[in-house]
């Protein structure tokens, strides 16, 4: 009688996953995503068993369909800030480029703000040192977004930092990541509005809303003091990013800039605002009149899932197109569409000096000529690009498909040769770090490996 009613139990339980495995096939399907992303969760949700399924439960659905964040209003946002601004654009920049500027104007209202200095930093206790001096020395507002936002002994110096700022009078905003941030005590986040600043997290995660939000986040790390001095990049606020491990370093790249490209950080941050708080903010008290405090000609370039079009990743795509020299890449995690792939691959062989320095590997590129270095000195967490030595891209974006089509994202182009020099040279002292992958080598890895490889890249799509 028991084996029987195990029998029959076992029986339902097993009709009715097939019943949810196929009706999760059927929802992937008619949402007519990308026919890649379409096969990979199939294969996912088929060849995973329950693993799949709750792979999509928290990741697979496509939650800007249902409303989560109007996209409509994002477009009028978008515009708003910086629509009327006498805002003086610098014309020179660069030859080589002016395609893909036009395609950033046109693409999502990303203007050319010059007169700016820009300052590269490759190591927290710079970025950080500079961070606060600059708090300390702000008069009127500051507005922060990070993805990761600690309570460690980093996160408190922060905290305090920018409670005697609130003392003083000065606004001051705080975005944090419900996700990114979640090991930090809701004290932590209480004390900010105790002492009058205004802290909210993106898409804040609840039972209810769980699966609907985990799969968009604010990968941004922005900062915007007085409306004149920004900060963009892959720092977020947590010790890691100062003390690394115990095994080697935190090796980042973070920019500060000073100069009409922060209007750009702004506007970005203020579409946040209004996201998480439904508060709209557009006075021109935000947008001061700027003078010139360099040379460095800017486009602020901001990407998420509620835009029609993938700006950062349309915009790397026309750098690496209009390349005649040389591209070097530095990421934590290269994960690219097969589109970029091709792109690189077809870069290398008409003979441009293409070098990526990641922890992924790919057989495709080391054929076709692509310089592949393995970062060992710590964990390489830089999402630099430079482009014929005179475009350089920093900000937050992985070389993958999460940063390039669900996070919410932001990355500053900036066209000028003395600096795109210097961040050359900057991946080029990591290459004393780095170790270059060989094709010999590539072709010799075991065989399992190869096949564990090939398959996990089936998935590469939804990561």
């Amino acid at each position: 009688m028991n084996i029987q009613l195990n029998s029959t139990l076992l029986l339902i339980i097993e009709t009715l996953y097939l019943l949810t495995v196929a009706s999760i096939v059927v929802v992937v399907i008619s949402e007519n995503r990308n026919p890649i992303k379409t096969v990979a969760w199939v294969l996912a949700v088929v060849f995973l068993p329950f693993i799949g399924i709750i792979w999509y439960a928290f990741f697979g659905q496509d939650a800007t369909k249902k409303q989560v964040i109007s996209r409509r209003m994002y477009s009028k946002l978008k515009k708003r800030p910086l629509d009327g601004m006498e805002t003086v654009v610098e014309h020179t920049f660069p030859e080589g480029h002016t395609n893909l500027i036009r395609l950033l104007q046109n693409l999502d209202y990303t203007p050319l703000l010059g007169g700016n200095d820009v300052k590269l930093f490759t190591c927290g206790e710079d970025k950080f040192e500079n961070l606060f001096a600059d708090i300390e020395k702000a008069e009127k507002h500051i507005h922060i977004e990070y993805y990761v936002l600690l309570d460690d002994e980093l996160g408190l110096k922060f905290q305090q930092a920018l409670i005697r700022k609130a003392k003083e009078g000065l606004e001051i905003r705080i975005i944090y990541d419900s996700f990114g941030s979640r090991k930090a005590k809701r004290k932590f986040f209480e004390d900010f509005r105790k002492a009058g600043i205004e802290t909210e997290p993106f898409l804040k995660l609840s039972l209810s809303a769980l699966t609907s939000r985990l799969n968009y986040r604010t990968h941004r790390k922005i900062v915007v003091i007085d409306g004149r001095i920004g900060y963009v990049g892959g720092m977020n606020v947590a010790d890691r990013y100062l003390k690394g491990f115990d095994w080697g370093c935190w090796r980042d790249t973070h920019a500060r800039i000073e100069g009409k490209g922060v209007q750009g950080l702004q506007s970005v941050f203020l579409i946040d605002w209004y996201f998480v708080s439904q508060t709209l903010i557009t006075s021109r008290d935000y947008f001061p009149v700027l003078e010139n405090y360099g040379e460095c000609p800017m486009q602020i370039v901001n990407s998420g899932p509620l835009s029609v079009y993938n700006e950062i990743s349309y915009g790397i795509m026309q750098a690496i197109y209009d390349a005649r020299k040389s591209i070097f890449i530095q990421t934590p995690y290269f994960l690219p569409p097969d589109a970029m792939i091709d792109a690189l691959q077809a870069a290398a062989t008409r003979g441009v000096d293409v070098r990526v320095m990641m922890s992924k590997r790919s057989d495709m590129m080391l054929e076709s000529g692509v310089k592949v270095y393995m970062y060992h000195k710590g964990f390489l967490h830089s999402k630099m690009m430079v482009f014929d030595g005179s475009l350089t891209l920093v900000g937050s974006a992985n070389f993958d498909s999460r940063s390039f089509e669900q996070n919410f994202e932001v990355e500053a182009f900036i066209y000028d040769k003395k600096l795109g020099m210097q961040a050359g040279d900057i991946f080029v002292e990591d290459q004393r770090f780095s170790e270059t992958v060989s094709m010999r080598e590539w072709s010799n890895r075991p065989v399992l490996k190869r096949f564990i490889e090939s398959f996990m890249r089936l998935f590469a799509p939804l990561l």
